[in-house]
């Protein structure tokens, strides 16, 4: 194995908040692994819209900040007290801050293996977005056969992989997508009606393919551009979950503009349905199973070298890829 113990430790951080310019290439330490740590050795890392919310200032965050928060690699050094992981050990990881760097020192509890049969950039690709799918479906609320869901974003790394689970729980799904080449990618992923937001009014597109006041659960990642629309698709009773920021922040509002069809907000983080080793070992066994079994298609839209992290994060903002971004140390 080779570990580039010799070679610079570098990492993309940042000293203010702002634009990609703000992302340089620093030299870093080579980490250590405290009691309760291993050291990995960085294969690929995964590029998440959190990412440029921290780089954006739109998250508080202490400064100066190594982004990044998932990644996939191999296990180099154990810390005190880690039983559950040797050096050689192909791991995944979510949740680990700074993870755009060659080598990292990360807590053992936010680390998984990686079974025979994935490679470590697909692992890499479901650190944050697999797992964010998983929970979604599973716990908010947990979607039942038959049930009828609307995905925007339904072409992109996180949307895409919502389709997919969703109709292996036996939902019937609507995906939104912005383009004719992104419907054909929802439709691969098993969607059973895909509207082109940019040739069809979505709220018309929505109901003529399953009617009025008929979505039990919409997933919503893009943010302040489709939340009002999606509150009207929604049946009485029925769940809003918010849980990303693409198209900008949701404007506040009073909880009185829920109570036209008595609606259920949720505006949920994946580290709080990590809460527990089992569990994460419970989410990721899953996800892995669905993947070595061919039920689960995890789509890479790029790979970039580390040093063009900026390139990156336009890349992701500006939603013209349908997948997975990765970064190659």
């Amino acid at each position: 194995m080779t570990t580039h113990l010799n070679t610079p430790n570098t990492g993309i951080q940042i000293t203010e908040v702002g634009e990609p310019e703000v992302m340089q290439l620093v030299q870093l330490g080579d980490p250590t692994p405290s009691e309760g740590q291993i050291t990995v050795q960085v294969a690929t890392v995964g590029v998440n819209f959190i990412d440029t919310y921290h780089r954006s200032g739109l998250y508080d965050m202490a400064l100066p900040l190594v982004l990044g928060q998932e990644g996939a690699g191999t296990v180099l050094r154990v810390g005190l007290g880690v039983s559950d992981f040797e050096p050689g050990d192909r791991v995944g990881w979510a949740g680990a801050s700074g993870s755009y760097v060659q080598r990292l020192a990360i807590n053992a509890s936010a680390a998984y293996k990686v079974p025979d049969g994935v490679d470590l950039e697909t692992a890499a690709a479901v650190g944050v977005q697999g797992l964010t799918a998983h929970y979604l479906v599973t716990d908010c609320p947990p979607l039942k056969p038959g049930d009828r869901c609307l995905v925007h974003a339904g072409a992109g790394g996180t949307g895409r992989l919502i389709v997919q689970m969703a109709k292996i729980r036996g939902a019937e799904v609507v995906a939104a997508v912005g383009s004719d080449a992104k419907v054909e990618l929802a439709l691969s992923a098993g969607a059973d009606h895909v509207v082109n937001y940019t040739t069809t009014d979505l709220v018309a597109g929505v109901e003529a393919a399953v009617g009025a006041d008929a979505v039990d659960v919409v997933y919503d990642g893009v943010g302040a551009a489709v939340y009002d629309n999606s509150l009207r698709l929604l049946r009485p009773r029925g769940a809003m979950v918010t849980f990303g920021n693409a198209s900008g922040a949701v404007e506040p509002k009073a909880p009185l503009h829920l109570m036209g069809k008595s609606l259920w907000l949720t505006r949920p983080k994946l580290w709080d349905f990590l809460a527990s080793r089992e569990e994460l070992e419970s989410r990721t066994a899953e996800m892995f199973a669905w993947i070595v079994e061919g039920r689960l298609d995890v789509r890479i839209a790029a790979r970039l070298p580390l040093v063009e992290a900026a390139e990156a994060h336009r890349l992701l903002q500006g939603r013209s890829l349908a997948g997975k971004i990765l970064l190659i140390p």
